[in-house]
């Protein structure tokens, strides 16, 4: 059997799960199992895990539900371990340098007198952002002696106070007497209180093994609700297994001590019990007149009378020492308002109002106009949940463009601020702005508005030049703390997103809206595009789409797009379309080169041409969907890297031909391979890995699953690509072909 098994729950994590797989697998000593423990076979962790187990046999993953929760998914992991030892890891959590060695070493150490039944090590937790790593672990640590013990010599050395991952267990130790995880949100306390009760050989490590990486969330603990009622459930268990076992006077009484600190800090903390606090303080009294042990000495000062009150179940008294009543309200105050007297009192009357459950208010590109992802929910919206009033945001400049029939509401307005303190449904692919206060009962989806190539949100944040543009991350944070759900159109997205932008909002994997029409349009749409934008009959159209250069001010084309044009002959056009920072791509516009960039949809313009110029734009993602040939232009890869930031390495999976200069461009169209087989393989491959939940339902699940609250067992499957039927490619193309 392996030395150790290493369980690792996987659960909200993927976008930093390769860190921890890849910290074991680093590991010097390398008698090991790793078990990641995975929602299910298709979960987004589920294809990080699947990478490592075909290049490791060590990696075994297992499954347990979601629904069954953090002490489902150890208790899985457990049943599956053949390890003499068991480590608990959290999945963005690493292993240190050597930590198994020492783990091992240590074991060796104590076995002349019998295994340990578990090893405490010291631990770091590292914020989740930037700072200097704490160790809260050594002081407790400190107090225990050399070598492997009975427990009773380091008495208030208990699990409680430890989580999980800052031990090994012996895993004899734990099925011998039956322990595994309860299912709680306190399940380390009571899996730590069991453990404390039934080990008779201990140890500890004096060194670091785990750094733990703190959550910008928060630990779950800390969230206000009902669910802190069961820390007096793992309490009662522990110190009803003590009681059976008849622990010793000492190691008792610092059990029964430490699960009292922890119960007393929760009844009195303001926000974890909005309400019910007397019923929990009353409970934990019953409790502890209950177990308290024999003889237990009552601490002294504050925390003393804290204990006296409790054994007392005088909770009145207890409310006024700790201040449990103060109102949450006074957080309110701190609440950015919008610039302007008459709009900040406008503003505050409408948000004393209630919510209008009828009301949806949409948003794209800080309010450019009826476009993107928000523009196909509302639509959508407008066919499936007609009862709902929806209101689209817009720039004073942006109304001329706006489709009749749509209500909008020009930014700043009175109107603005009234429908955005009033919705329940807010729809953004941006951010609304720092003023907007996230009531509750509201739900904020974002939808985002492409595929990251490019490092996005905190990942920015060791770009300098990104930086900068980017301003106040801690305002960034602010805003992205007000999303209820996250739009994805794929796994590498699902993961990405979640390192840029930590928060608690739900991901839903449902694909991009905006992209739904690549599968529905008819060869009717697609010429009707081609005739609105003045494509020739008989052309050739290539969309020349380049992104943002953040060292850059002010568009200019990397392309000399007449000398290409002159180059590939005239049966091609280019349409040229400029990032959407940018009002227009070329003051001028000639047979062969036609500025597109303020038409107001970039799918009509993908729909319109036969193949796809870009550098780094997202727009890639998007009309890989329609399996039309894509070349990357790619003069200032190196230099574009190094700036701004990407996630992985696009020369070495390209959506098609890759060009470095303005000859190798020009090649690829004059001999066609741009579209042979080769570039048709590469395209293939980039599609099945990027355009995985984009298959024209998009629209359809956001709206069920968002505006009209169906259950996700109800939400259309996404259909697999093989059997996704893009939209015609315009006849020229099919000409050619």
């Amino acid at each position: 059997m392996p030395r150790f098994s290493i369980i690792v729950p996987s659960h909200g994590v993927a976008g930093r799960l390769s860190q921890a797989l890849d910290s074991v697998l680093a590991q010097s000593f390398g008698d090991f199992e790793l078990i990641p423990v995975c929602d299910a076979p298709d979960c987004p962790a589920a294809d990080v895990v699947a990478r490592y187990a075909e290049r490791d046999t060590r990696v075994a993953p297992v499954h347990s539900p979601p629904s069954a929760g953090l002490a489902g998914a150890r208790n899985a992991g457990l049943r599956a371990a053949t390890g003499a030892y068991l480590l608990f890891l959290d999945g963005d959590d690493v292993l240190v340098p050597g930590a198994l060695a020492a783990l091992d070493a240590r074991l060796a150490q104590t076995g002349a007198d019998g295994e340990a039944d578990v090893l405490y090590a010291e631990y770091e937790r590292a914020p989740w952002w930037e700072g200097e790593p704490a160790n809260p672990a050594a002081p407790l640590l400190a107090k225990a002696p050399h070598g492997a013990f009975a427990p009773d010599r380091a008495p208030r050395l208990t699990g409680v106070q430890l989580p999980a991952w800052s031990a090994v267990y012996r895993r004899a130790f734990l099925t011998g007497h039956g322990i595994a995880f309860p299912e709680s949100h306190f399940t380390d306390v009571g899996f730590g209180g069991l453990v404390t009760v039934e080990a008779e050989r201990v140890a500890v490590l004096r060194q670091v093994a785990v750094r733990h990486l703190t959550r910008r969330q928060g630990s779950r603990l800390n969230l206000t609700g009902p669910h802190h009622a069961e820390l007096l459930d793992q309490a009662d268990l522990v110190l009803s297994r003590a009681a059976e076992r008849e622990l010793s006077g000492e190691r008792s009484h610092a059990l029964f001590e430490q699960l009292f600190a922890t119960i007393l800090k929760t009844a009195a903390h303001p926000r974890r019990l909005p309400s019910g606090r007397r019923a929990f303080f009353r409970r934990a009294a019953a409790l502890y007149r209950r177990h308290r042990p024999a003889g237990f000495p009552v601490p002294g000062g504050s925390l003393g009378v804290q204990h006296r009150l409790l054994a007392s179940g005088s909770y009145a008294a207890f409310s006024a020492l700790r201040g449990a009543n103060r109102s949450a309200a006074r957080a309110a105050q701190l609440v950015p308002r919008p610039r302007g007297l008459r709009t900040r009192l406008q503003y505050a009357r409408a948000l004393r109002r209630p919510l209008d459950p009828g009301l949806a208010v949409y948003c794209a590109y800080w309010g450019r106009g009826y476009a993107c992802s928000p523009a196909a929910i509302h639509a959508k919206a407008r066919e499936l949940a007609p009862h709902l009033r929806s209101v689209f945001l817009v720039e004073p400049d942006a109304v001329a463009g706006m489709p009749e029939g749509v209500e909008y509401a020009v930014i700043g307005s009175r109107e603005y601020w009234e429908v955005l303190a009033r919705a329940t449904y807010l729809v953004n692919n941006a951010n609304f702005a720092d003023a907007v206060v996230k009531r509750p009962g509201s739900l904020h989806l974002q939808t985002q508005h492409g595929t990251p190539l490019k490092k996005m949100g905190i990942d920015q944040a060791t770009y300098p030049v990104v930086a900068a543009a980017t301003g106040s991350f801690a305002k960034l944070l602010a805003r992205v703390d007000r999303w209820d759900f996250n739009l994805t159109s794929n796994r590498h997205s699902t993961e990405m997103w979640e390192r840029a932008f930590p928060a608690s909002h739900e991901t839903l994997e449902y694909g991009y809206p905006r992209n739904d029409v690549y599968y529905t349009a008819t060869a009717e749409d697609v010429a009707r595009v081609r005739r609105e934008l003045g494509v020739p009959e008989g052309k050739t159209a290539l969309l020349y789409a380049p992104t943002h250069r953040d060292y850059s001010t002010g568009f200019e084309s990397r392309l000399d797009l007449e000398a290409l044009c002159e180059a590939i002959g005239d049966q091609y056009v280019i349409l040229l379309r400029a990032h959407y920072f940018y009002d227009e791509g070329a003051a001028r516009d000639s047979g062969r080169i036609i500025d597109v960039t303020r038409h107001r949809s970039s799918e009509d313009v993908c729909l319109a041409a036969d193949a796809l110029i870009t550098d780094y734009s997202s727009i890639m993602f998007d009309y890989a969907n329609l399996d039309r040939p894509i070349v990357v232009y790619a003069d200032d890869w190196d230099v574009y890297r190094e700036t701004r930031g990407v996630y992985f390495d696009l020369m070495e999976a390209p959506p098609g031909r890759v060009a470095r200069t303005p000859g190798e461009l020009a090649a690829v169209f004059e001999d066609g391979s741009y579209a042979d087989g080769p570039a048709g393989n590469l395209r293939a491959a980039f599609r099945e890995r990027f355009c995985q939940f984009d298959d024209g339902l998009a629209a359809e699940r956001t709206v069920r699953r968002v505006l009209l609250g169906e259950p996700p067992a109800s939400i259309p499957p996404v259909i697999p690509l093989a059997e996704r039927t893009p939209a015609p490619a315009p006849a020229a193309a099919l000409v050619r072909s």
